[in-house]
């Protein structure tokens, strides 16, 4: 078993889809509009535009839904519409293709108390960010309900946690760059569900250094002859910008993801970029000749410092490659994997598996509470980077294998070998039967479920409560403010 840990990232924009066109320009912010009720334009009495195709509604929002898009009625038909609160009056225009019905919000007529003025410009064309339109107070009501709802057959979750000062959190930021219809070079995020590059200077997530670095990388690509990489013809030398900061150690990793690994002027470029940017310990070159949605190629050179860099994390210094998997996060990491070591009932004396144990993370820190930690994964990248942590660290009780952690588990009840904890922290996707019937097998006295989706690890529960545990505690955290996502770490005991 293996989650994301060490891969290449893939990248956020999609294929364009017909039945998810991102909404608007940044001027045309539907929270802007406030308004009042047109008339004439009540239920039963819509305005229809030309040639039948679409037409203009009056609904009222109800609801929303797990990905937070406002739940209206219609015709007798549910519309999911973007930026819509509930209790918002508004006008969207509804459109049909087939059985599948598209609505847009075109104009909130009444707004809720919940909407603000989201102070990002790109926030209706990014898609980055799906919720910046609802208050600091409202995301987190809309994530609590969601999460209550999900675990409802488990119990009730603690409120969730979440995150003070909710902006510039990102310690991993990725920038495309690319050609505008001028051919002036632009850099910045791809709108949504498209690979059209949104020309921003700034990301109000990401770390404000990172996006520094990146506008000096732009100026210098305007003022030389280094061409971003155009994805339909293949020429051009730069594709991405991939940097990593460690928030407590200061340390930024810049690496450059370029379609040739032939990079002309690099010791120009080099210089230029550490004059301006001396707080960049490492640089990297990465090439990337594949064309599908990964970010990351396979062959990677250093073009200056060790090629790594170091953060701190629950009281442990860990090394991040740029391949590696590491928290998005770190504050509310801390909260996360502080939650599941409690969660985990250590005395010193307990075996603990840490299945998708990645770079050793989770692993390494129970190994401060735990008598033994196993920690395994399938991607031997990412094992030999725990075992590095592990001696960065010190730590004596901590051991790693390369391999799947069910079939792990599997040989350990085999040979009659008992674990007291099993950490798992799966990907997105979740847990496959196979793993958790391994678990199943182990018969572990805890099991705690670190999960980035609560929708899957509602689905895994359901199969661990029907054999023999039960659900102790639940602990949502925002992990991800401004976006949709919810992390959750719940507490399971083996019925005796």
């Amino acid at each position: 078993m293996t989650k994301r840990k060490n891969s290449g990232y893939k990248k956020t924009g999609k294929k364009p889809n017909k039945s998810q066109k991102p909404y608007g320009k940044k001027d045309s912010a539907p929270g802007n509009q406030k308004g009042s009720p047109s008339k004439g334009k009540g239920k039963g009495n819509d305005a229809r535009q030309r040639g039948g195709k679409s037409v203009t509604a009056e609904v009222t929002c109800s609801g929303l839904t797990t990905d937070g898009k406002g739940i209206a009625q219609w015709e007798g038909k549910q519309l999911e519409v973007e930026h819509l609160l509930p209790g918002e009056k508004a006008e969207v225009l509804v459109s049909k293709s087939g059985k599948f019905v598209n609505a847009e919000l075109k104009r909130v007529v009444s707004p809720s108390e919940d909407r603000v003025t989201p102070p990002c410009p790109y926030f209706y064309e990014c898609g980055g960010c799906q919720i910046q339109h609802m208050s600091n107070d409202a995301q987190m009501r809309f994530k609590q309900k969601t999460i209550d709802a999900l675990m409802k057959p488990f119990g009730k979750p603690e409120p969730i946690l979440t995150m003070d000062h909710p902006y510039g959190y990102r310690n991993k930021n990725n920038m495309t760059f690319g050609l505008n219809k001028e051919r002036q070079v632009i850099g910045g995020l791809y709108a949504q569900n498209s690979h059209h590059i949104i020309p921003m200077d700034r990301c109000l997530i990401h770390d404000p250094k990172a996006d520094e670095i990146v506008q000096t990388i732009k100026d210098y690509m305007k003022s030389t002859k280094m061409q971003p990489y155009n994805e339909d013809t293949g020429h051009g030398f730069l594709r991405h910008v991939l940097i990593k900061v460690g928030k407590v150690s200061g340390e930024i990793m810049v690496v450059l993801v370029a379609a040739s690994s032939v990079f002309q002027g690099k010791n120009n470029f080099l210089k230029a970029l550490r004059k301006a940017h001396p707080e960049i310990t490492t640089m990297i070159l990465n090439v990337n000749t594949r064309n599908d949605s990964m970010v990351l190629g396979n062959q990677e050179k250093v073009l200056f410092g060790k090629g790594t860099i170091t953060d701190t994390l629950c009281g442990l210094e860990f090394e991040i490659s740029a391949r590696s998997f590491y928290q998005i996060n770190p504050v509310q990491t801390e909260k996360l994997y502080s939650k599941a070591i409690e969660m985990a009932d250590l005395t010193g004396k307990e075996t603990v598996i840490d299945a998708y144990c990645g770079i050793g993370t989770i692993g390494l820190i129970a190994s401060k509470k735990a008598g033994k930690v196993i920690g395994v994964e399938e991607n031997n990248d990412a094992v030999k980077d725990a075992i590095r942590n592990s001696k960065r660290n010190g730590v004596k009780n901590a051991r790693f294998h390369q391999g799947d952690a069910g079939e792990f588990m599997v040989q350990m009840a085999a040979r009659g070998e008992k674990a007291d904890v099993v950490i798992m922290d799966p990907p997105r996707s979740g847990s496959d039967e196979a793993f958790l019937s391994s678990v199943v097998k182990l018969k572990p006295k805890r099991v705690v479920y670190v999960s980035c989706n609560p929708e899957t690890q509602a689905r895994d529960l359901k199969y661990l409560v029907k054999n023999g545990y039960e659900v102790e505690g639940i602990q949502p955290v925002d992990m991800f403010p401004q976006t949709v996502h919810v992390e959750a770490v719940t507490k399971l005991v083996r019925k005796k």
